[in-house]
């Protein structure tokens, strides 16, 4: 990068922050401190408006603004969450586009709508696998989710075919296992819920808000999901020529991918079916070796033996 275009880049991350730091400046362009001194006051021989507080960091006088390009709030935020996604399938040099596109996007927001987002980016998790999400149009469900509105749902709980209708109050979404989920607390059941939204029969929002759930949690509601048993932590060891297979049909993303030294590489998945998981990784062959957990690969075990035995059977009759 040269030096103008880090120049312009510092005054886009002083207008997107309230306040930031020289270290907070030198760690996102990858400079030496005494180069940020150099190109702050370069800016303010520029006449760019910096103010500089001991021991707090630096900001943009109060008014000041490159010329704005304006963006409605769901605009933004769906900029800001169709990034999420593709950063998960991005290359490093892509990753980089995008990083600064949403550096410029933020720059010219309001102070309001760079909240939003940021509330949206803290609510909205994205845990991508390979198959389309629901097409319904999840925005006003995200906009209740930033503006504690309450939900009211019709919901079909294991598709048993029994319908109930809830009022709950919406805490956060997430994609994983090819679905998105809100994860709320319904008044019905006293307590948290996670509700696919492929179940839902219909819902709308209200116009009645909601207090509390300060302490809520998105990752940790997720690790309690998984060590309940909701969700299985499998890990894989897989060979090169069946990665790209594994991460598109994978129940969800890898949460974790390790290279390994004889060039196979270490997944870390969730599951929900541990029946439908060991049929499908019994059609890798050895391509795909189970580490984790142990109930997997007794499984994997047990099915290719009662093959082995099925095919020994017909074995001498094959060879007369």
């Amino acid at each position: 990068m040269n030096r103008i275009d880090r120049l312009t880049g510092v005054i886009l991350l002083l207008q997107g922050r309230r306040v930031i730091t020289a270290e907070e400046i030198a760690a996102h362009f990858e400079i030496s401190i005494r180069t940020v001194y150099r190109d702050i006051a370069a800016l303010g021989e520029a006449g760019v408006p910096i103010v500089a507080e001991a021991g707090v960091g630096y900001s943009l006088a109060r008014g000041y603004h490159m010329p704005p390009i304006m963006f409605t709030e769901e605009e933004a935020a769906a900029l800001a969450i169709g990034a999420e996604v593709t950063e998960q399938v991005a290359d490093e040099s892509l990753k980089r586009s995008i990083g600064g596109a949403l550096l410029k996007i933020r720059a010219v927001l309001s102070a309001e709508q760079r909240d939003y987002i940021s509330r949206l980016e803290r609510v909205v998790n994205i845990r991508f696998g390979r198959s389309s999400p629901l097409g319904a149009d999840l925005m006003p469900m995200q906009e209740a989710v930033v503006r504690c509105r309450c939900l009211s749902l019709r919901y079909n709980a294991g598709r048993r075919g029994e319908i109930t209708e809830r009022v709950v109050e919406p805490l956060g979404m997430v994609f994983y296992a090819r679905q998105w989920h809100l994860i709320a607390w319904c008044r019905l059941r006293r307590d948290l819920r996670d509700f696919r939204l492929d179940r839902m029969d219909g819902w709308k929002v209200l116009a009645e808000t909601f207090e509390g759930h300060t302490d809520f949690s998105m990752e940790e509601f997720l690790r309690k999901e998984t060590e309940c048993g909701e969700l299985t932590p499998v890990t894989l060891v897989v060979a090169q020529e069946a990665l790209e297979r594994i991460r598109a049909e994978a129940p969800s993303s890898p949460v974790r991918e390790e290279p390994l030294p004889d060039g196979r590489v270490r997944i870390e998945i969730l599951s929900f079916a541990p029946e439908y998981l060991t049929g499908w990784l019994m059609s890798f062959g050895t391509r795909v070796e189970a580490e984790h957990p142990p109930e997997l690969k007794q499984r994997l075990w047990t099915q290719a033996m009662a093959i082995a035995a099925q095919y020994e059977k017909n074995s001498f009759s094959l060879l007369t």
